[in-house]
């Protein structure tokens, strides 16, 4: 698509003139391996986003959440993310099978600093430690097994420019309800009063199966 006045940037050295080089901080942070800092984090998380992208390059971010601590650590170069059911579309799980190469981004509720974690991981079926991750007596049928390449703290910048922890900036109600987003572009066939009900209290009361 051609849009008037758009200039784009074309190379790394056009960015560089533009953003400058990054502190040698910046640079410093990056490990390859966990810290007793990252485990603590990843141990009070309850919430990350999975970045994939498959064999053609198309990409997917996908959410992910569970009770803090939900990420497994089995040891300083390898995690486990349990994998729940949902609307079976599996974007992000197809990719792996096709690109091994993940991003993962943990949030803390409050915090505005937040982990991320690179590497590869593989789309697991059992092991012994899913008995560890079973919430309500419900095991995963699945898991990611991410060999971590590379591990760092990101800056508040971003949630503090959004204000996304501000309650007094939260305005849910400008929005339609979930159920009429669904009955205008996903269920046209359902009546609004029974999308109401599905999306309704009870909705989760069916979070593990």
């Amino acid at each position: 698509m051609e849009l008037d006045g758009v200039v784009e940037v074309g190379s790394e050295d056009e960015l560089r003139e533009i953003v400058g080089a990054p502190r040698p901080s910046a640079l410093r942070k990056e490990r390859p391996r966990l810290h007793e800092l990252d485990r603590q984090w990843l141990a009070e998380s309850p919430f990350c986003l999975i970045a994939t992208a498959g064999a053609d390059g198309a990409c997917d971010v996908s959410p992910k959440g569970d009770p803090a601590g939900f990420t497994l650590v089995l040891d300083d170069t390898t995690i486990a993310i349990p994998d729940r059911p949902g609307n079976r579309r599996v974007d992000g799980l197809r990719n792996v099978l096709a690109n091994p190469h993940v991003g993962l981004l943990y949030f803390v509720p409050g915090r505005g600093d937040t982990l991320r974690v690179n590497g590869r991981a593989r789309l697991i079926r059992d092991a012994p430690f899913f008995d560890a991750m079973a919430v309500k007596g419900h095991r995963p049928p699945l898991a990611l097994l991410v060999e971590v390449e590379q591990v760092f703290h990101h800056c508040a910048k971003a949630f503090l420019r959004s204000q996304l922890w501000r309650p007094e900036t939260w305005r849910p109600e400008a929005l339609p309800t979930r159920a009429k987003i669904a009955k205008a572009l996903e269920r046209p066939e359902d009546s609004l009063e029974e999308l109401e009900r599905y999306y309704g209290p009870s909705y989760a009361d069916h979070l593990y199966g």
